[in-house]
């Protein structure tokens, strides 16, 4: 007994040690098991400011075949890569040079010193130090070129990280022995690293034996689209891939019995690998698949170099021709790193039709494949040896996408770090320079520096990523852009915390008729479901009352659970004036939109009231100014004067906040057959709003005491790339077509921005376009300048802005702008960017631009799919909200009215709403009802509180809300008086006969 308990103490003992030592394979997909409560604003997630280690390292790197060129000087010999581009690529000549780093070396070393990294991850030519490949008096020139550099760098305090194989083979390897197939190149490789090692040694503390050995096996004996370009057998291919590991574990041992004692440096093999996600992450099926896919990949060479010294289980069993080691093996292999080297980058996700993805997703998400490499090889230092990505040939200095893949993938590993407690010590940018990218020859860019091929200087021009990564090395990390810390303050006492609804769709006819009709009715007497009328007989009546409209009482209870102090709603004109004009009124419309103002406003809730809000799927016009060309035709803005004069006269005692138009300067997105309809329907709109704005301001202001304007959609424009004035310049042109387009008329000049004016000027000359921006007249700009009496904005994101010429008479082409998505911005699912310092900036920039003009934010929001939990939206009111208490008390912007986006959320469109369609509230009600409550983010007492006659008025309006509940228990209560009152007068009685008839049987007794 004692026996067994020794021997399972022994076995669990063990396997606790080489759990230790090894880690055991498939813990790694842990990962992509998902928190079923994981929260989508989770700080864990979201992009980190935050610096590295003080002692990480900053290094970028190239390959000896891409960048050196002069493949045939100076005594070098050929490789299976000169031998395989002249036979597969057309224009051959032109790889000759490449960057021609071999003659330009000292052009490197000022690219390197610009950057500031503090190592360079190169390799050696092995045929340009031994033109055949077997070690023997090594090419002079070669040598000193490689001594050269290493002792430059040095120099310059830069560490050498130094490659022996980037995969070009001396071409006599390959002829002679089959390359990698045949074991004896095993030996040769030796050799060379032996000569390296006596000769570089004493300089070089990082080594790096070969570099993504997949790709070597895969696609240079598998797929054949690299050299030495063989289309052999599956069989092959790991074959390959087993001498690779072997020739690495030979070298490593070498080094470390022979020159590692003295020469204290340090060895790894870049291994390389694509990320999966799975189709469904619950689906434990799927999450197999995915864990295959990341084991025929990166397992096939880090499990033996990193793991137990063996192949993964999966590949063992798929696989009956993969080559097997000996026990002797693999303890021999195992273990062969000192630190765990990995590449993520384009190389490893294309084509991506050969990867083995088993029907899941590829993902370019680095923190969770560093993760992966956590779980699965013992929490293993790691040197990320290859990451970045690419752009397009033709794209020189200005590789904005590539900031910000380089901007993902950093901040990554600083999350890796930071949270996931990995051990990552250095990162490569790939590459330093342009030049010959593999299959795609020069079709495709990777360099930090642009260079021209073409040209005989050759120059190394820094690229807008090569100024982003030195920012990144130069601050270790990254610092907010904003950096205002958040604000523990009010807004003034009288501000307007408000919630927006698009268009109310009025019921004809109230919904509860039974008080206003004195009939009386059966029901399916005949079977039919119809009422019938009871013939001869009358009920009693009321006159018709608000809350016999169903919707309103739904309405009036939202609110009250909002806490909102306005309420804004827009009509909707073509029920209203169904001909468009006033031959036929619908006044049952009218009488329900005046009932909608007035019982809101026995909440205490004002409203601001949209008289026209059209979208790019309901343009909102009456039909008969639809079928004469909409606001093509003049004559629809007289038709919107006398729709707003009529509404002005009907509700306007009511509504002290008018908005006319809603976002006019979105409905380029419905008169786009040119520009020049766009352009003339919005001339018209403007003209409709100031007409509009006139009659409100001689007839109604003097007794209603209103105020009107227009809202416009004012998101902010930052340039993509901060480092290229044309994006700066094309952010600010955004803004003028966007927002100056209608805010210049009516807040500044009477007329359009000079800027959007010389900027199609421009364009026409060129002959890019044929637009034409309408002239005001002389009483039309009179007409529309100063007709606004504040600010009104609708601000949902920022937009990063590129330039882009483009060609053609559209608006959209008119600005020569395009848009990026930052993927490091937090996002909804309609991916709008949660950037919430943008509305601080826009705010600012409509005071610098327009003046001290009075501002309402009247509409802020965003989609948030979580039905139950609608964190998102919490996140995003909170840090919006922040940024506009900065602007208003800071920036002494003046705004007087804060109105989130949207009470009831619609069906089949994404979910802006604090309401379900089924009037189901969700947490952020709540969440917003503390910020009414507190008036912005006080600190521990409000400056607001309201007054004791104020707390009194409340219960006034609790009594006015519950009329009804309250008369119906005063009637319980009244009915259950009477009755112990008759119980009570009933017992007496009794009690008086009872003693009546006692007495009278005591006197007969008597």
């Amino acid at each position: 007994m004692r026996g067994r308990r020794l021997e399972s103490f022994v076995a669990f003992w063990t396997l606790v040690f080489i759990r230790i030592v090894t880690g055991l394979a498939g813990e790694g997909r842990s990962v992509w098991k998902k928190d079923p409560h994981f929260s989508p604003v989770s700080e864990t997630q979201m992009f980190l400011y935050d610096t590295f280690p003080k002692e990480f390292l900053w290094g970028v790197g190239t390959g000896a075949f891409q960048v050196e060129g002069s493949w045939r000087k100076d005594g070098k010999g050929s490789s299976i890569w000169d031998h395989f581009i002249h036979l597969e690529f057309r224009d051959a000549d032109s790889t000759d040079a490449s960057s021609d780093s071999y003659t330009l070396l000292d052009k490197d070393l000022s690219a390197l010193d610009f950057l500031g990294v503090t190592f360079y991850q190169f390799s050696i030519s092995w045929s340009r130090l031994f033109p055949t490949g077997v070690v023997a008096a090594p090419n002079a020139k070669g040598l000193q070129y490689y001594n050269t550099l290493i002792d430059s760098l040095l120099y310059r305090n830069i560490d050498p990280v130094v490659t022996l194989y980037h995969w070009d083979l001396p071409l006599m390897l390959q002829e002679k022995y089959g390359g990698w197939k045949n074991e004896s190149v095993i030996d040769i490789f030796n050799d060379y690293a032996t000569f390296c090692f006596q000769t570089f040694g004493d300089r070089v503390k990082y080594w790096i034996t070969i570099h993504n050995p997949y790709l070597v096996a895969w696609h240079g004996y598998g797929t054949g689209i690299h050299a030495p370009g063989e289309r052999g057998k599956i069989s092959t291919v790991y074959s390959v891939g087993h001498n690779l590991i072997k020739a690495h574990a030979k070298v490593w041992h070498n080094y470390k019995e022979h020159f590692q004692p003295y020469q204290k440096g340090m060895m790894s093999i870049v291994l390389g690998s694509h990320w999966i996600e799975p189709n469904k992450s619950e689906d434990a099926l799927d999450i197999s698949k995915c864990q295959q896919s990341m084991e025929r990949v990166l397992g096939w060479f880090a499990k033996p170099i990193h793991g137990d010294g063996d192949y993964p289980e999966e590949l063992k069993n798929e696989f009956s021709f993969l080559p097997r080691f000996t026990e002797d093996e693999k303890n021999y292999i195992k273990g062969t790193a000192d630190f765990f080297a990995f590449s993520f980058g384009p190389n490893n996700f294309k084509p991506p039709n050969s990867l083995p993805k088993m029907g899941q997703n590829l993902s370019l998400n680095l923190r969770e494949v560093l993760n992966w490499i956590k779980l699965e090889y013992n929490s293993p230092r790691i040197l990320i040896a290859e990451n970045g990505w690419f752009t397009d040939s033709h794209v020189k200095t200005d590789d904005t996408t590539a900031i910000y893949m380089m901007k993902n993938f950093i901040n990554k590993v600083l999350q890796a770090i930071k949270y996931d407690n990995i051990d990552v010590f250095g990162y490569t940018a790939w590459s330093l320079l342009d030049g010959f990218e593999w299959q795609h020859a020069y079709n495709i860019r990777r360099g930090l520096f642009y260079v021209d091929f073409k040209s005989k200087k050759k120059e190394r021009i820094p690229k807008s990523s090569a100024l982003y990564y030195k920012q990144i090395i130069r601050e270790n990390g990254f610092f907010p852009k904003e950096s205002t810390p958040s604000l523990q303050a009010q807004f003034s006492c009288d501000f307007s915390w408000g919630i927006t609804e698009s268009v109310l769709k009025a019921e004809s006819m109230a919904s509860s008729p039974q008080f206003c009709d004195s009939s009386l009715y059966l029901w399916n007497i005949t079977g039919d479901g119809l009422l019938h009328k009871v013939e001869g007989v009358k009920l009693k009546t009321r006159p018709a009352q608000c809350t016999d409209f169903v919707s309103i009482k739904k309405q009036l209870d939202l609110l009250e659970k909002m806490k909102v102090t306005h309420y804004r709603f827009a009509l909707d004109w073509s029920l209203i004036l169904p001909n468009g004009d006033l031959s036929v009124v619908n006044r049952q419309v009218l009488r329900y939109y005046r009932c909608v103002i007035s019982e809101v406003l026995k909440l205490n809730v004002q409203s601001m009231v949209t008289l026209y809000y059209p979208t790019h799927a309901y343009l909102g016009l009456p039909g008969p100014l639809l079928q004469t060309g909409g606001w093509l035709n003049q004559s629809t803005a007289y038709a919107f004067q006398d729709y707003a004069a009529l509404c002005f006269r009907e509700l306007g005692d009511l509504v002290k906040l008018w908005i006319t138009i809603n976002e006019p300067n979105r409905l380029s997105d419905v008169y786009n057959r040119s520009s020049n309809d766009t352009y003339r329907a919005a001339h018209n709109l403007l003209i409709a709003h100031a007409m509009a704005w006139r009659i409100y301001d001689e007839q109604y202001r003097s007794f209603q005491y209103g105020k009107v304007s227009l809202s416009l959609h004012s998101d902010w424009a930052e340039p993509a790339n901060p480092y290229f004035e044309s994006h700066s310049k094309a952010a600010n042109r955004f803004l003028q077509f966007e927002i100056g387009w209608f805010a210049d008329p009516i807040f500044k000049t009477g007329d359009y921005p000079a800027t959007m004016r010389e900027y199609i000027g421009f364009k026409n000359r060129k002959g890019l376009s044929y637009s034409s921006l309408p002239s005001f007249t002389s009483e039309e700009k009179q007409l529309v300048k100063g007709a606004a009496d504040f600010y009104a904005l609708n601000h949902f994101t920022t937009r990063f802005v590129i330039h882009e010429p483009q060609n053609g008479s559209q608006y959209e082409f008119d600005r020569d702008i395009q848009f990026l998505q930052d993927i490091t911005c937090l996002s909804s699912p309609s991916r709008l960017a949660v950037v919430p310092w943008g509305v601080r900036k826009v705010l600012k920039w409509i005071k610098k631009t327009y003046g001290d003009i009075d501002i309402y934010i009247t509409a802020n929001g965003i989609d948030d799919q979580s039905l139950d939990n609608d964190e998102l939206r919490n996140y995003y009111l909170g840090k919006y909200i922040q940024e506009v208490l900065k602007a208003y008390y800071i920036d002494k912007v003046k705004i007087k009215g804060y109105y989130a986006f949207k009470l009831t959320e619609e069906k089949s469109k994404p979910r802006f709403g604090f309401f379900t369609s089924d009037s189901k509230g969700k947490p952020s009600v709540r969440f917003y009802n503390n910020l009414i409550s507190n008036n912005g983010f006080p600190a521990d007492y409000s400056a607001c509180d309201p007054p004791s006659q104020e707390k009194q008025c409340s219960f006034c309006l609790f009594v006015s809300q519950r009329k009804p509940l309250i008369f119906f228990a005063c009637c319980l209560f009244s009915t259950l008086i009477l009755l112990l009152t008759i119980i009570v007068f009933h017992k007496r009685k009794r009690r008086k006969r009872f003693k009546a008839k006692r007495m009278q049987h005591i006197c007969v007794s008597f």
